[in-house]
């Protein structure tokens, strides 16, 4: 009956972390899979979710299941986080937000609900883009293009042709967005650039679906939120995929949020309603564990402050280690090849490697990265950052 079923390839990343899993050398690096490690490269506890677990695990009773669109006391708490607690749009109700598992089932039930009511539109992601963008929207149904975005001569960002590409897409098309530490470039709008591309959206009539994986790990937790915030006010249409793997270290726990920004408050109602209902087609419901410590960490002032200075010193660390493997590549490395560790930021930098060269690097110095250059800078550590930025020398060199 399946003999027609042909055979899955696979996922790059998740293929290559398990590869590392079975590479038996000692001196292994795997600077593939986007996760943080701290310096001792253990995936982190962090405390103040410690503290709310201890909370919440001394006061256990019955377990029903969620409402579709999960808690509201974690809905509410992640629109004050990603919006800003005294945001307008959120003060006059024009926000649906629900509880969605982790930001990858916040971007598909996005692209469901979409879907069914922009029929003919087209997604634009950037070139490059995290490779799920495109496996997902597509899986929805929709065409996906690209728009330009990264520039392999420079490292840096081809804004002007990035602009123009989207002055001239046509009303009702989805553009999806990064808002911070994009992935895998590690390169990201300035403010500025922000202020002249959200005017371009309103303007042309199009969907902003904004994919925030990483807030907190850029410039801190509400700068990273600047383009939410910024399309928000002024009136674009906007779709908003979030998640606390990253910046709560609850990877396991598929704690993520999707919030439509809409005109009027019954608007809002109607779409948070088609929106549950797009839930319980998917999934029917979310789980209760993980979205409870994020609530109880958020909510709760002592640990939100203890949560918001643990956060500030992972960013800390990886703009660390992007100093380190700098300095430690300034004699073998010159001009944008070396100056892309320190200017783009967040977890992820384009080293400039070809797919080749990383071969080599995995082969021969069991330093694992992505084919594509992409190497997650969290994995880095004081132990590690000598053998790596060796490697790098040894294979740019060759």
């Amino acid at each position: 009956m399946f003999s027609q079923v042909d055979a899955y390839p696979g996922d790059p990343i998740l293929s290559l972390n398990e590869a590392f899993g079975h590479d038996p050398r000692p001196h292994k690096v795997n600077l593939s899979i986007g996760i943080y490690f701290d310096d001792d490269g253990r995936l982190p506890v962090m405390q103040a979710v410690r503290d709310a677990e201890t909370a919440v695990l001394s006061d256990i009773g019955p377990r029903p299941y969620l409402p579709m669109a999960g808690t509201a006391a974690y809905r509410d708490a992640v629109q004050a986080l990603v919006f800003g607690e005294h945001s307008a749009a959120r003060r006059e109700q024009r926000i649906a937000t629900l509880q969605t598992l982790g930001g990858g089932g916040a971007l598909r039930v996005g692209a469901d609900f979409l879907k069914r009511y922009f029929r003919e539109s087209t997604v634009w992601i950037s070139d490059p883009s995290w490779d799920n963008h495109r496996v997902v929207f597509e899986s929805a149904g929709f065409p996906v293009e690209t728009y330009p975005y990264y520039d392999d001569a420079t490292g840096g960002l081809r804004f002007d042709a990035m602009m123009q590409t989207i002055a001239a897409l046509p009303p009702c098309s989805i553009v999806l967005l990064h808002a911070c530490c994009h992935n895998p470039t590690g390169v990201d709008l300035s403010q500025s650039q922000w202020q002249a591309l959200v005017p371009v959206l309103r303007e042309r009539g199009l969907i902003a679906f904004v994919d925030m994986a990483y807030q907190g790990f850029g410039d801190g937790l509400d700068a990273d939120a600047f383009a939410v915030r910024a399309l928000t006010g002024a009136g674009v249409p906007t779709v908003v995929a979030n998640s606390f793997s990253k910046n709560f270290s609850l990877y396991g726990e598929r704690c993520g949020a999707l919030s439509v920004v809409c005109a009027t408050a019954d608007e809002a109602s109607r779409v948070f309603g088609q929106l549950t209902g797009t839930v319980r087609a998917n999934y029917s419901n979310p789980p209760t564990h993980g979205a409870r410590l994020v609530a109880q960490v958020l909510s709760t002032p002592p640990l939100r402050r203890a949560w918001e200075a643990e956060l500030d010193s992972m960013r800390t660390r990886i703009a660390t280690m992007r100093s380190q493997i700098h300095a430690r590549l300034a004699p073998h490395v010159s001009g944008e090849k070396l100056s892309r560790y320190v200017a783009q930021r967040g977890m992820f930098t384009y080293t400039g490697l070809s797919a080749a060269q990383a071969d080599t690097l995995r082969e021969t110095h069991g330093v694992y990265l992505l084919r594509s250059g992409r190497m997650c800078v969290a994995g880095l550590n004081t132990r590690n950052v000598d053998t790596v930025a060796h490697a790098i020398a040894q294979v740019l060199t060759q």
